[in-house]
């Protein structure tokens, strides 16, 4: 080709893009960009072809998307060169020279040089390839050629075994997408309920001859005029997306990462509303869209394969009658007449109960799906005031069996929303505090969910206290009903445990709990983050923490409940916010305060006697001397005891009884009792730069500190104890354990100059969604000590920089308990020292400190 004419193909080509992508931005319609954008390379090809001078009996066909009439900005146009026979060598040369301009054109092209045999040959050993060919279309060259290729490929399809492939095919695509369409980065293209769900469905009709778009679907009866209607409406919102997301990125992109979702929201017109703490984003108001229009997809996608499954392998299952309204056929549940739910509307509920009162229910016909979906409507102010469906609703609740099942489905077919409208609000809905990882409504069912664990014996091997708790608990059905409603207002602006509250009272008073029930349920969505802030935060040695937490509980049942409740919420947020060391806080503080409710006083002195004679029990395993213990306790005063086991104290105590007054620095390591992490015990004479000294090296070997118990003996040592983790601790942990053990005493008997904080750099999510570093300095209540409270966005070197400021400062450390939640953290330190003494240096500390953490 000459070229001049290669020239003005790229020209063409350049040119027709820039109008067809300001026509886009204009109108918003991305069917007619799609369109055009494929007219335009058509166009070009077709020249490119005649150019090419290839055989006659030779033809250009598109293959995949391309084939389908779409080009989406920057995906790859899909070319099958249809040959009648082998090309020849001369042949061969004027193909490579074709291919070669396509790619000079700018065209990125995914192409095959095949002969009809070959493609059926490569059909039927490949689902790929006959996928693609399924929806060929030719742009130029021989037509009776490529009619001779669809005419065998007809009589080849085998509409059966396409059928399972494609669906063991979308199965594998989903698992490798968690198997949820609330993904917090879904990919538009892949992810369940995506546009390659519903091509999936547009394949498998067409490979059967049943239809060969949304329209003809409906008018064959497989679908509704409505359903088609919404299958076309969603279709058409994910291509706004993916055209969106392929124009910003300036490449492929089908994946809505949190880095694009504000700008592909603000060109969709959205905006973001309120301030503060009340602000949304206008991501969240684009993500709830998605969700709501993928779950849509996903619920019509289930009906339409039930469909198409009946209509390719047809049974004569038996109905058995279950009672008027529901037969089971072939162990799936079926409304007895089309119009079941209009003339029965209760029997909207009562079909979950019986599922979860028959667990050879595996599922729904397609029948009943279609039917509930579309009578959903009917769930209004009226019926939700029917008392026979308030006890249908409460005895799905209480079944001893399928509850989540149950919740899980009535939330997709949008029955749960529509039973409790506050509950509709939150469906989709994003959390962008950097520790969820799952929309408020998907959470709520996980905390469900991990409620519904502890009470199921083959869960108790991962809850063993909780599944005990749980197992002496009247009614857990009431958990379950606080575990709905905890997170029920979230985004509605001001406290949402209050205004969930509200809520949680209405629906008991509404159904008719009583008022033990009704107290218990209210209670616990209004306190349900109390517990978590209280161990994770508070000094659990002090008497005073513990009355006070025990005196807001009240009693046994009120502080079981609530301790099962928390440790569901906080494994419901995210797999990487709990820990075994959250788990320890927990459990320490429900068994000492179930110590207090109990009437035993929680007394300084009879938690320190308690705990030195444990500790010594333990001492005399190892064979120590009776009084070996006694000259190195002398040198301790009470907090060392109150904030350290029994069983840390006899390990500390075994390590340094004899070296006490020891010059060099001793340091110890162990892997933490608790399963996870190591505890790392450091002992010398104090000095002022210590805790930061420390935090640096744990900073150079990427450990995450967990927890740091501080303490100066009263000879002038300090015995400072801290818990950390790291990924590969558990494959190499004796190794681990030796290295720190000698580089850590050779950085302290050696003290060089402490090396500058290093802001290390914060993850993706964090950049795209920051949050506002805190500082909070105040006294405790008893004025002896401070409170420092940090939170920020996690990082690397975020410990080390805190400290190498209170270091500057000369500030006094008593622990430190440091919480990450997710990509967040809250830290909160236990500090004095003569410069907090007046008002200036609190401020300038606090400032510092905010310049400090800040990235």
């Amino acid at each position: 080709m000459k070229k001049e004419l290669r020239e003005q193909l790229k020209r063409q080509l350049k040119a027709d893009r820039q109008v067809v992508i300001a026509a886009f931005k204009e109108d918003g319609k991305p069917e007619k960009l799609l369109r055009a954008l494929r007219q335009s390379v058509d166009a070009v090809l077709t020249t490119a072809w005649h150019e090419a001078r290839l055989p006659d009996n030779t033809a250009l066909v598109g293959v995949g998307g391309y084939g389908r009439g779409e080009l989406f900005p920057y995906s790859d146009v899909d070319l099958l060169i249809l040959l009648e026979q082998s090309p020849d060598a001369a042949t061969t040369e004027k193909l490579e020279e074709l291919v070669q301009l396509l790619w000079d054109l700018g065209l990125e092209i995914g192409h095959s040089i095949r002969t009809v045999d070959e493609c059926l040959s490569e059909s039927a050993a490949d689902i790929t390839v006959q996928t693609s060919l399924l929806e060929a279309r030719i742009i130029c060259g021989d037509d009776q050629l490529f009619e001779q290729l669809q005419a065998r490929y007809a009589a080849a399809m085998d509409p059966r075994a396409f059928y399972h492939a494609k669906l063991l095919e979308m199965k594998q695509r989903h698992a490798k997408y968690e198997d949820t369409a609330f993904s917090l980065e879904p990919n538009c293209k892949e992810s369940p309920g995506g546009l390659r769900d519903l091509q999936v469905i547009l394949w498998l009709v067409k490979a059967a001859g049943l239809a060969n778009s949304w329209r003809t679907l409906a008018t064959s009866g497989l679908i509704t005029q409505t359903e088609a209607r919404q299958l076309m409406e969603k279709e058409r919102a994910f291509k706004d997306i993916r055209v969106r997301l392929h124009l910003h990125a300036g490449r492929r992109e089908d994946r809505l990462v949190f880095d694009v979702q504000t700008a592909i929201a603000e060109s969709l017109g959205l905006q973001a509303t309120g301030s503060g703490v009340n602000m949304r984003r206008a991501s969240e108001y684009l993500m709830q869209r998605y969700y709501w229009a993928a779950k849509t997809v996903t619920q019509l996608n289930t009906i339409l394969l039930q469909n198409i499954e009946e209509r390719l392998f047809p049974t004569s299952g038996e109905a058995v009658a279950i009672n008027a309204r529901f037969n089971d056929v072939n162990g799936l549940i079926d409304i007895s007449e089309d119009d079941t739910f209009e003339q029965t509307p209760s029997a909207m509920l009562e079909l979950f109960v019986l599922m979860t009162e028959r667990p050879s229910l595996k599922g729904m016909t397609a029948r009943t799906t279609r039917a509930l979906w579309h009578a959903r409507f009917q769930i209004d102010g009226a019926f939700r005031a029917d008392p026979v469906n308030r006890a249908l609703f409460l005895r799905i609740m209480q079944a001893p069996v399928g509850v989540i099942h149950a919740l899980r489905r009535m939330n997709d077919l949008s029955i749960l929303g529509r039973y409790l409208p506050n509950f509709r609000k939150i469906v989709g809905q994003m959390q962008h505090d950097l520790f969820h990882v799952y929309t408020v409504d998907q959470h709520i069912l996980m905390v469900v969910r991990n409620m519904r664990r502890f009470t199921m014996a083959e869960h108790a091997h991962e809850y063993p206290f909780c599944s005990q708790l749980m197992a002496n608990f009247n009614k857990p059905w009431v958990l379950f009903l606080a575990a709905l409603f905890h997170d029920i207002a979230k985004g509605r602006g001001g406290d949402h445990s209050k205004l969930g509250m509200a809520d949680a009272e209405q629906f008991c008073r509404d159904h008719g709990l009583d008022d033990e029930d009704t107290e218990l349920i209210v209670f616990l969505v209004e306190n349900h983050l109390t517990m978590s802030q209280v161990a994770q935060k508070q000094d659990l040695s002090d008497p005073d923490v513990i009355q006070a937490f025990a005196k807001v509980v009240g009693d046994e049942r009120h502080l079981t409940g609530l301790y099962l409740l928390t440790v569901a919420d906080i494994r419901g947020t995210s797999p990487k916010v709990w820990n075994a060391w959250k788990a320890k806080l927990l459990e320490d503080l429900y068994k000492i305060s179930l110590r207090v409710l109990g009437g035993e006083p929680h007394s300084a002195d009879n938690e320190l006697r308690n705990r030195q004679q444990e500790a010594l029990a333990t001492l005399r395993l190892y064979g120590l001397e009776a009084d070996a213990h006694v000259a190195f306790w002398q040198q301790l005063d009470v907090a060392y005891f109150l904030r350290h086991d029994a069983a840390d104290i006899a390990w500390q105590t075994r390590a340094l009884y004899d070296r006490f007054n020891a010059e060099r620095p001793v340091v110890k390591c162990r892997l933490a009792p608790i399963g996870e992490g190591l505890q790392i015990a450091v002992y010398i004479k104090d000095q002022p730069d210590l805790f930061a000294r420390i935090c640096s090296y744990f900073d150079r070997k990427n450990f995450s500190i967990l927890d740091a118990k501080i303490h100066t003996t009263r000879h002038g040592y300090a015995l400072d104890t801290f818990l950390v983790t790291e990924q590969n601790f558990a494959k190499s942990y004796r190794d681990i354990i030796s290295l720190i053990e000698h580089e850590l005493c050779g950085l302290l008997t050696t003290p060089e100059p402490l090396p500058a904080p290093s802001k290390g750099r914060l993850s993706r999510l964090s950049r795209t969604f920051p949050i506002q570093p805190t500082v909070d300095l105040r006294p405790d209540e008893k004025g002896q000590y401070y409170l420092l409270s940090v939170a920020a966005n996690d990082r690397t070197g975020l410990l080390y920089s805190i400290a190498n400021v209170l270091t500057r400062y000369k500030i006094n450390l008593h622990t430190a308990k440091v919480m990450t939640l997710g990509e967040r953290v809250e830290d909160v330190f236990l500090i004095d020292g003569a410069a907090l003494s007046n008002a200036r240096n609190q401020i300038q500390l606090e400032t510092d400190l905010l310049e400090a953490i800040k990235v």
